[in-house]
């Protein structure tokens, strides 16, 4: 197995990701959830880099940023990196994620995590600002149903600005198509079960590495008590996504990247 987070002391750069609390590496642990993740989806970072392209290009480049479902801060690192006087808000219920992500930014002002469940019809009472320029989110609402996600994109048109744009990349499956849908499937798997074979981690390995953790164990703990060994939403289509997108009060929608299983959904507020 590979990128195996160890306690200690680690260095990118001139920035230290180690606290001084825990002495958990957080950037050992942000690189194995990337490097897990990207087991599933090789094109990862592509789909990243055309989200940030098109939040450049619809509300520029020091934008007020909602992470939803942040999990790590996958999506807040890239932002940050990319337009450094952008901020974020991030926001997810899953504990040991959360504590990855809050060690991870710990001390960047920039940044704020909000523990709050997506479908509790009040949680964005707990958030910082009343509005956002920009709505992220990546492979996690696929963790809800389509009544829930309906409800939780009326409430997102109410959060952005006018002028503000949603993003959603995630699994979004057509299912006009069974056979083109069979056949990628089975050739993505077969190239995971290659990488495997490599020594990739998968995601119930990723999490026994988690439990193990002095620091991550509880946090991890809970998770399951919350979600259980994975929950099981919907996967429908990208054009579902745009449909109820514009009738919960969207101007625009449409993907603007895709790849044969997934899809990076914009809309315009």
């Amino acid at each position: 197995m590979t990128d195996t987070p160890t306690t200690g002391t680690s260095t990118t750069g001139t920035s230290t990701t180690t606290t001084s609390t825990t002495g958990t590496d957080w950037a050992a642990w942000q690189k194995s959830w990337d490097r897990q993740q990207e087991w599933y989806m090789p094109d990862r970072e592509e789909r990243f880099r055309i989200m940030l392209d098109m939040v450049e290009a619809l509300v520029g480049t020091a934008p007020r940023v909602l992470d939803l479902a942040c999990g790590t801060g996958t999506v807040t690192a890239r932002l940050l990196a990319r337009f450094p006087d952008a901020v974020s808000t991030g926001v997810d219920l899953d504990p040991a994620l959360l504590a990855i992500a809050e060690g991870t930014f710990a001390g960047d002002d920039r940044v704020t995590f909000v523990t709050a469940d997506l479908k509790d019809r009040e949680w964005t009472a707990r958030l910082p600002y009343d509005s956002y320029d920009a709505v992220l989110t990546a492979t996690a609402l696929h963790w809800l149903h389509s009544e829930p996600l309906a409800a939780l994109y009326g409430r997102l048109a109410e959060l952005l600005r006018v002028g503000g744009v949603f993003m959603n990349a995630d699994h979004m499956i057509d299912d006009s198509t069974p056979r083109i849908n069979a056949a990628e499937r089975a050739q993505r798997h077969r190239r995971m079960d290659q990488a495997k074979t490599a020594g990739a981690l998968d995601w119930a390995e990723w999490w026994q590495l988690a439990a193990q953790d002095p620091v991550l164990a509880g946090p991890t703990a809970l998770r399951f008590e919350i979600y259980g060994e994975h929950a099981e939403g919907d996967m429908p289509s990208a054009a579902w996504h745009a449909r109820v997108l514009r009738e919960k009060g969207f101007a625009e929608a449409r993907p603007v990247w895709c790849s044969p299983s997934d899809t990076l959904l914009l809309a315009l507020r």
